[in-house]
């Protein structure tokens, strides 16, 4: 899943519109983030095996560190930390432990989205009975799911005005407009030349568009004034 991930960030900024854009978005992809950074540097493994699932050539053989079921929430425990030390300094202590616990879930709904789509290459421990429903080899099922839940949540977003102002209002919305189109492309494009190349790529992605959350908010923040 990757867009789909994201339909996560937009739900939790209007739950708790306080926490920013850009470490929502930020925080959806946090385990594909290291997991990145895990296969550049040889702590996990991939090889690209040209169609071995329907809609991606990924085998996603060990990553016990980003994508066993108990990584993940200590992945979420990591984020939600600092997310509610740093809210602490402003926040009465109720609302930071509300800012963490709902960061430290966008980060845990990573797994639980993967589920869905993923063929058995999720551990349940270490790299252990793995998991995974095998809807990546259903690509209209698979991408009609990911759209529906990012495209759903935007509109649910939307539905609080005030939230979706903030978030950038039509400019989020092209926003979306974009991911769905890079969806597309990902989906149809050749396979990656080499497995350095999916870990730059995926890393340049994931924080190019944590990057573009933050001007969003930051431009609304400038033309509400």
């Amino acid at each position: 899943m990757f867009v789909g991930h994201y339909s996560a960030s937009l739900v939790a900024k209007r739950v708790a519109p306080r926490l920013p854009l850009w470490a929502l978005l930020l925080a959806a992809q946090a385990v594909d983030v290291a997991w990145a950074v895990f296969i550049l540097t040889g702590v996990e493994s991939v090889r690209i095996v040209p169609g071995y699932t329907a809609t991606n050539p990924l085998d996603l053989y060990h990553m016990p560190y980003t994508h066993s079921l108990p990584a993940a929430a200590l992945w979420s425990v990591a984020v939600a930390l600092p997310a509610w030390a740093w809210a602490r300094r402003s926040q009465p202590p109720a609302r930071a432990w509300r800012l963490a616990w709902v960061l430290g879930a966008v980060v845990f709904s990573h797994w639980w989205l993967d589920l869905i789509v993923h063929v058995p290459d999720l551990p349940l421990w270490g790299d252990r009975f793995k998991v995974g429903l095998g809807l990546w080899n259903h690509v209209v099922l698979a991408t009609a799911l990911e759209l529906a839940l990012l495209i759903g949540a935007a509109l649910w977003l939307r539905a609080d005005r005030t939230a979706w102002r903030q978030t950038g209002g039509r400019a989020l919305g092209v926003f979306v407009a974009v991911l769905v189109v890079f969806h597309a492309v990902n989906l149809f494009g050749p396979p990656p030349p080499s497995v350095a190349a999916v870990g730059i790529a995926g890393l340049a992605v994931y924080l190019l568009i944590a990057a573009i959350g933050w001007w969003l908010e930051r431009r609304a923040a400038r033309d509400a004034h």
